[in-house]
């Protein structure tokens, strides 16, 4: 049976980053242009303060850094949520500084046509995200959301650094603050968006993996982990201080040991029965992320039918869906919505 949302949020997965490398504004301009409702920056900060699109703070392999011998004294390990991770880190630049990089893409040998765009694309700053969404926004006549992700944070608020009011500051400069404005905010961490909802009416939005457990109860030494947040009982303690919840598409549908779909959890159903949308991530277009039951051929990069799995998702309920694809979501929602009216 269909439990179809009224109109499911196709949402880019750090821009169409299966076209262009990810978290630049070509890889947001090109999601725009397919018809995505909101795209996605993960925020991380520099040395003086400023927040930025990157995946991770280590950037070292979406950025040329590696390349650029007048940075090479700034190779180092630091202990980022209790793993040691050597590289690159963008609290250790200013923002001038990041912006004689130039973007790299992470995934090269599986998306070797984003490889063509290295070095030709910078890292852009969160105003810069919200201000392109803004103006495709004013010229397509219609509202372009923003979906920024507080990439660590727990790290940044003791080395300094805090993410919430420089993102709090932005929104609210750009007149993006209040309940119905086109924005959500998420996190894998709990106490930030805690925090977050004493200081802003955006949306927020608490991010469950399948696996491990938000670092912040790592250090608070809660035991529970993520899949203990997606029970009735974590969901109803989410519905506190969020909106919704953005949970990996295994805790949805699970897989098996060849990577063919199982039957469906009941986590959907639950989370809207505590009042809380339910954004699942991540689709992506390459057999190697797909479902077995979705793949297309034996090559790992080639592509299988990303609206298909997209349409199951769909059909299950969820309020949206990250895609790395957003054409291929857009499709499957226009073709879902076209078969449901």
């Amino acid at each position: 049976m269909t439990h179809l949302s009224p109109h499911p949020l196709v949402i880019a997965h750090r821009g169409a980053s299966g076209y262009r490398p990810e978290h630049t504004l070509e890889a947001y301009r090109l999601a725009i242009r397919m018809g995505a409702d909101y795209i996605e920056p993960d925020l991380v900060a520099t040395r003086d303060g400023v927040l930025v699109a990157r995946h991770e703070n280590e950037i070292s392999g979406t950025t040329d850094v590696a390349r650029r011998p007048e940075f090479a004294e700034r190779h180092t390990t630091k202990a980022i949520d209790g793993v040691a991770v050597t590289g690159w880190f963008t609290e250790d630049f200013t923002l001038a500084e990041l912006r004689t990089l130039r973007a790299v893409e992470r995934l090269p040998t599986v998306r070797p046509r984003n490889a063509s765009f290295d070095g030709s694309l910078e890292i852009p700053t969160f105003d810069e995200v919200v201000g392109l969404a803004l103006a495709e926004g004013r010229r397509l006549g219609r509202p372009i959301g923003v979906y920024p992700e507080t990439k660590h944070p727990s790290y940044f608020a003791a080395i300094g650094l805090s993410l919430e009011e420089p993102l709090v500051t932005a929104l609210r400069r750009h007149g993006l603050d209040g309940p119905d404005a086109p924005v959500f905010i998420q996190s894998f961490e709990t106490a930030n968006l805690r925090r977050l909802a004493r200081m802003t009416d955006v949306r927020l939005i608490q991010l469950l993996d399948s696996r491990g457990r938000p670092w912040d109860h790592t250090e608070a030494g809660d035991a529970r982990a993520y899949r203990d947040l997606a029970t009735p009982a974590g969901l109803a303690g989410i519905a506190e201080y969020a909106h919704g919840i953005g949970p990996a598409k295994n805790l949805l549908v699970p897989r098996d040991g060849t990577g063919r779909l199982l039957a469906a959890s009941v986590v959907v159903r639950d989370a809207h029965e505590a009042g809380l949308a339910v954004h699942a991530w991540t689709f992506r277009a390459e057999n190697r992320f797909l479902p077995l039951d979705f793949r297309a051929g034996t090559d790992p990069d080639g592509h299988g039918d990303l609206a298909a799995e997209c349409d199951l998702f769909l059909r299950l309920g969820v309020d949206g869906v990250f895609a790395d694809h957003p054409d291929a979501a857009v499709a499957a929602r226009a073709g879902l919505l076209s078969g449901a009216s």
